[in-house]
């Protein structure tokens, strides 16, 4: 049987223990597009949805997802997050959207700032749907990873 980290010699789940690794300052960026019709762009650009600021709502949606990753994936480590940041760049039927998440802590983050991507995705489909209803969430993807000594 290959070796899996998230699984013990029976095979059964587990947490991977990290206790053996340095804390170290950690750093994962992921992203993601909501794909949309250019009028559902404008609509958000002028505050006009129905649902109200959907980009605020969003960006307070991904932080809130960040925080509560390891409630929502199985096996995931609870970390002391020190920040949460969430980017839009909205296009003429995009909306790209960017998280990256720090910490310092003896594992990554990854699963953090992918959590926060996919939540912020989430709000603003809902948040347009009414608008909408040929909008898509694409592309949600870890973009970069970093350690440095704490």
């Amino acid at each position: 049987m290959p070796d899996f980290s998230h699984l013990d010699a029976d095979g059964t789940a587990q947490m991977v223990d990290v206790g053996h690794k340095p804390v170290v300052k950690r750093t994962a960026t992921a992203s993601g597009q909501l794909i949309c019709q250019a009028s559902t762009i404008q609509a958000l650009k002028d505050q006009a949805l129905p649902k109200g600021d959907a980009l605020t709502v969003a960006r307070i949606a991904g932080i809130q997802a960040a925080k509560q990753t390891p409630a929502l994936v199985p096996l995931c480590h609870s970390l002391p997050l020190s920040v949460v940041e969430i980017d839009f760049q909205v296009g003429d039927t995009t909306v790209t959207i960017t998280a990256t998440v720090k910490t310092t802590a003896q594992t990554g983050v990854e699963m953090e700032a992918l959590t926060a991507v996919s939540v912020a995705a989430l709000t603003l489909y809902d948040m347009c749907k009414a608008v909408d209803k040929t909008m898509r969430i694409e592309g949600v993807h870890v973009t970069a990873k970093e350690k440095e000594a704490a």
